[in-house]
């Protein structure tokens, strides 16, 4: 039996170095973790138990050097939960997929959505490996798999991009529910070299999927951080707000903070003045338990934030416009992320928080060839089939169509109420007052004077105690009372704790 036990600790330990000793050596040089030592950084101490250690590449003769068939799979705990982990090994043939592979990954997904589990995922890597996938025998049986295509948001999918990455390990990103990129790292559909080849197109990694690209052009990536540790942190703060799966409620977490607590400073952060801007995150910062929240997509569609915070301890989902940012107005950038950011939260439970400051959409020809039209439908379809609990404050202006995105009456708000700061209005007065009354003021003999009284009429009807007199807003509250007011009505709304009915599930990630 000892010879036995020495035999098989000999294999482990050997699988364990995956590509050997050099490689591993190679990897740190280059200024990166391996596989297994991302996991170690990731899970709770002696939590990880790993499936398929002894695994190797089935094409004749690599079986010696292909340890894990270079991805590292199991199950481990994350600050006492349990979830299931892969990580890429660089050090086996770069990471890139075999056979061997896609049979890991593919029994690590179905354990998950079996068993309830979130799925953590450390990636990088050259995609589908040569010659393995070469042929039309091998290349049919490595096709996409059901369980990544109809996931249908079943369990949060967790992805942090460590290394350049591409084929599989962004098909895995871009459908996860969030997306970590470490700065420095490419994640695109090819790598440069086979893209010269293909089609003639020189490109450097950082011009084809570096982080400036996705943070700025594709929204593909919810936050980026300049090392590994910082990654980790960023994977185990996003699991900190998720249910372990669909059909459970987020981790409520208890909190010192009063709910119920007067918000005197937040008279000083928003202007009465419609046409000054401030900065919203001060708002949220108020508002939230110990002023803790953590943005996605921050530097995607800045006129509008997307966070989760926790309010009397409950997770929440914030959607808030940023008046910093062309005025708060929303564009293309805006609509997606706010309808990816509402198929989130209606999956997992977390009940949606509005707070509207936005002048409307920003218009324009280039608008349009963007199909904005489509974009601002989509994002209203979105909150249209949400079930989670949504509230809606209307902080200082709500003007046009985009009163409806931010939740406004009709759309299904469990609340909709306003400061007494705010406008709300088909277009705001001083476009309202061109618009109608321009040629009016052009021949007027005191236009200045016209054009004052003209805006005190409209500003009046844009009142939101107009609103509330038709009971078409449920309240007008002191603005000091926000937190207390969200505090008491996310009670009433998610007290009996009731799971969503999940229709926006199978809406494709980043559609």
């Amino acid at each position: 039996m000892n010879h036995y036990i020495d035999e098989l600790v000999n294999r482990k330990e050997k699988a364990k170095l995956g590509g050997g000793e050099d490689k591993i050596s190679r990897q740190h040089e280059s200024g990166y973790l391996t596989g297994r030592e991302r996991i170690n950084k990731l899970v709770d101490a002696d939590s990880f138990i790993e499936f398929g250690l002894l695994a190797h590449s089935d094409q004749p003769g690599a079986e010696e050097k292909s340890a894990g068939d270079g991805i590292i799979t199991g199950l481990a705990k994350v600050d006492g939960r349990p979830v299931v982990v892969q990580a890429a090994d660089k050090t086996v043939f770069a990471g890139t997929e075999g056979m061997v592979y896609f049979r890991k990954t593919r029994a690590l997904h179905d354990y998950a959505l079996k068993r309830g589990l979130p799925m953590l995922n450390l990636k990088e890597g050259g995609g589908l490996r040569m010659p393995d996938g070469m042929g039309a025998d091998k290349f049919s049986q490595m096709l996409f798999w059901d369980e990544l295509l109809l996931h249908n948001r079943r369990v949060p999918m967790i992805t942090s991009i460590l290394g350049d990455s591409f084929g599989g390990p962004t098909w895995v990103a871009a459908t996860s529910d969030f997306v970590n990129q470490l700065k420095g790292t490419t994640m695109a559909v090819a790598g440069p070299r086979m893209l010269e080849v293909a089609t003639g197109e020189r490109v450097s990694n950082e011009e084809l999927g570096g982080w400036k690209i996705h943070a700025n052009y594709t929204g593909q990536v919810d936050s980026f951080t300049e090392s590994e540790d910082e990654s980790i942190k960023e994977l185990k703060q996003f699991l900190g707000y998720m249910p372990s799966n669909a059909n459970e409620l987020p981790p409520y977490k208890e909190t010192d903070d009063n709910p119920y607590r007067r918000l005197d400073r937040i008279v000083d952060i928003v202007p009465t003045r419609r046409t000054r801007a401030y900065n919203m995150k001060k708002v949220i910062q108020e508002i939230v338990d110990d002023g803790l929240f953590m943005e996605l997509k921050a530097l995607y569609g800045e006129a509008l934030i997307t966070a989760l915070a926790r309010i009397n301890g409950r997770v929440v989902g914030i959607i808030a416009n940023q008046p910093m940012k062309f005025a708060g107005a929303a564009g293309a950038k805006e609509c997606e992320k706010a309808t990816d950011f509402i198929c989130l939260c209606d999956s997992y439970n977390i009940p949606l928080i509005f707070l509207h400051d936005i002048p409307g959409f920003r218009v324009s020809s280039e608008a349009e060839k963007v199909k904005m039209p489509t974009k601002i439908m989509m994002w209203n379809q979105a909150l249209a089939q949400s079930t989670v609990p949504k509230i809606s404050v209307v902080i200082r202006k709500s003007i046009g169509a985009a009163y409806a995105n931010m939740g406004g009456p009709t759309m299904g708000a469990d609340f909709v109420v306003a400061w007494p700061t705010a406008e709300i209005n088909f277009t705001g007065p001083e476009v309202g007052v061109n618009v109608v009354y321009g040629r009016q003021l052009q021949h007027s003999k005191n236009p200045k004077e016209d054009r004052r009284k003209l805006l005190e009429l409209w500003g009046f009807d844009s009142s939101p105690y107009v609103a509330a007199g038709k009971h078409l807003i449920d309240d007008v509250i002191d603005p000091r009372d926000t937190r207390k007011f969200l505090s008491q009505t996310l009670e009433f709304s998610c007290g009996n704790g009731v799971i969503g009915e999940h229709r926006l599930s199978n809406w494709p990630t980043g559609f």
